[in-house]
């Protein structure tokens, strides 16, 4: 029987991976690798199977020598991990097999990869399997057309330890109606939504219900109600669900900002047990959406008509999380200031505000491209702060009020951050199932959250909340811790992006004085080169130091930079004592 491993690579820290607010459960990763768990729910019985995934536990040289075949699925934020994965995997003399989003697009710029599965698979792997069987495979394998996902098996979650995550993660449709600028999924999944049976959906509930699983269920869909008929038809059938059970699973997805428009289905979303839905929001800018052809987040006539719409949203009961991007085309320097008024006035705790990227295949990137506009590849990364094209704004500006939206409504005293809480809870309707259970599990979380935050520099804004949501509304106050802990995340997250950025601005301004200081050595005496090297061993002294600051899992982000910023200082040095001491 061949043993096929399938690897999920590592994702960098960032806001989506709830790294330090996953400490205070005992977690490991936030979700699961939901495409390869559909993947190995397509794979015939002969093929006994193995899920790594990174984000667990590492890649063990005993993994590798177990497995007759790799397989892979990866986003574009992943590809350094996949690298490592590709060359452990080489050198191990497995064959590697490379598919997901990052592949579908990149495919041509990976190197060492033995075969690629692009595209969606359901209508290709099957294929594969067999030409491998055969000794016939080839290197590339494309779906002809988008396939019919009423056929698309179950997850095998039961190749996972589901208590290892903070949420699980289902998949209702593909694909969305829209076709924004800046965003990939038509390209990848076509903007007619693909979705699943009633009956589908239900077993992977089911599924999920026999596995043990209780809590949070992410439905992954890039527009839940993309195909509005379809997502009406099943909600009704989840609700009847989760009352036979009372309530087991706690529901969050993405939308469209017209959700808020549709109340019939945000009823129906309330009553199936939704507390959360993100929406990309982007900006509060009318000329800026328009260009990047967002124009469903407008509605002409209607002032202030984003805010009403988050708020129409939160008095249905749900939660709103919300997507920002800065650096549109279109927005001026008043951005900034209103980007945080807005997620101030709305009430949005979570907002993910990231500087715009070019993705490859987009219409964003084609247009940048003929503009002449286009620096490079997408880190796939929206967090970090870097651009990989020029834009209409100065960079710098652009940048510096990036940065100080970050660390506005994340500073290091999350004042704002629990305001917007509080005005959140304010307009959030309280469902019959949307009080948050207590277990042993939270009260730990509770006093881990009380330990790390009541005596820290967030404490004096922290305890006011806390106090403030049992004055007001005590049957929410586990939803407040939970609200307390992201904010400990966002707030880490956010400062060590900052760290990030200002450590590789930190080196150019210590190689600029380094080179000032030692030019005035140029043809002087042999003993001044003494003073070089202490001068060189001073400044890297002082560089290590800064670069210690950094959280190690932060520290990939400036290696390239650190090491390049190294040899910089010591091929300087060496032509300064060259021509005055041969020996050295």
């Amino acid at each position: 029987m061949p043993n096929a491993l399938l690897v999920y690579p590592q994702f960098p820290p960032s806001y989506w991976g709830y790294k330090f607010a996953l400490d205070f459960v005992d977690k490991k990763s936030s979700m699961p690798a939901l495409g390869l768990l559909t993947v190995a729910g397509m794979f015939p019985r002969e093929y006994q199977l193995k899920v790594v995934d990174m984000n667990v536990r590492p890649l063990t040289s005993a993994d590798l020598n177990w497995a007759d075949l790799v397989f892979t699925s990866t986003m574009i934020v992943q590809k350094d991990s996949l690298q490592e994965v590709i060359e452990r995997c080489n050198r191990a003399g497995v064959p590697i097999i490379a598919g997901g989003p990052h592949p579908t697009s990149f495919y041509e710029d990976i190197e060492s990869v033995d075969h690629f599965i692009l595209d969606e698979v359901e209508n290709v792997l099957p294929d594969f399997l067999q030409d491998l069987k055969n000794g016939t495979a080839q290197r590339i394998y494309r779906a002809p057309e988008k396939p019919d996902v009423t056929k698309t098996p179950l997850p095998r979650y039961d190749l996972i330890n589901l208590h290892e995550y903070g949420s699980m993660a289902l998949q209702f449709s593909r694909g969305c109606p829209f076709d924004c600028e800046f965003c990939d999924i038509t390209k990848l999944f076509g903007r007619v939504p693909r979705t699943k049976t009633n009956e589908q959906v239900l077993a992977e509930f089911d599924l999920l219900y026999r596995l043990g699983w209780r809590g949070s269920l992410f439905l992954v869909d890039d527009n839940f109600i993309g195909n509005k008929r379809a997502a009406l038809s099943l909600l009704p059938d989840i609700a009847r669900w989760q009352k036979e059970r009372d309530y087991p699973f706690s529901l969050f997805t993405e939308a469209s900002v017209n959700l808020e428009r549709l109340e019939p289905l945000m009823d129906a979303m309330v009553d199936a047990g939704f507390s959360m839905v993100f929406l990309g929001i982007e900006t509060p800018n009318p000329e800026a959406l328009l260009k990047t052809k967002k124009k469903q987040n407008t509605r002409k006539g209607e002032e202030n008509y984003l805010v009403n719409a988050v708020r129409r949203i939160q008095q249905k009961g749900m939660e709103v999380m919300g997507g920002f991007i800065l650096g549109l085309d279109g927005d001026g320097e008043d951005v900034f200031d209103a980007q945080i008024h807005f997620i101030q006035e709305a009430g949005i705790p979570m907002a993910m505000v990231g500087l715009l990227t070019a993705l490859k295949g987009t219409d964003l990137y084609q247009r940048l491209h003929r503009e002449g506009r286009l620096l490079g590849e997408s880190t796939g990364n929206n967090d970090s702060i870097t651009l990989n094209f020029i834009t209409e704004m100065d960079r710098q500006t652009l940048t510096d009020g990036y940065k100080r939206v970050l660390t506005s409504i994340y500073d290091p005293n999350l004042k704002n951050y629990f305001e917007r809480c509080l005005t959140m809870l304010k307009h959030l309707k309280s469902t019959e199932h949307s009080v948050r259970g207590v277990g042993k599990t939270e009260v730990m979380a509770l006093v881990k959250s009380i330990k790390r935050q009541l005596f820290s520099r967030q404490g004096p804004a922290y305890f006011r909340f806390l106090v403030k949501v049992l004055e007001d509304n005590p049957r929410m106050f586990p939803e407040a811790v939970r609200l307390a802990i992201m904010g400990y995340h966002f707030e880490k997250i956010t400062s060590q992006q900052i760290a990030v950025h200002d450590f590789k601005e930190y080196l150019e301004a210590e190689l600029d004085a380094f080179k000032e200081t030692v030019s005035s050595f140029v043809r002087v005496q042999n003993d001044r080169i003494g003073e070089v090297r202490t001068c060189v061993q001073d400044l890297f002294a002082r560089v290590h130091e800064e670069y210690e600051q950094i959280h190690q899992d932060f520290r990939y982000n400036v290696q390239d930079a650190l090491d390049t910023f190294q040899e910089t200082v010591n091929s300087y040095v060496h032509q300064l004592v060259r021509p005055m001491s041969p020996e050295a």
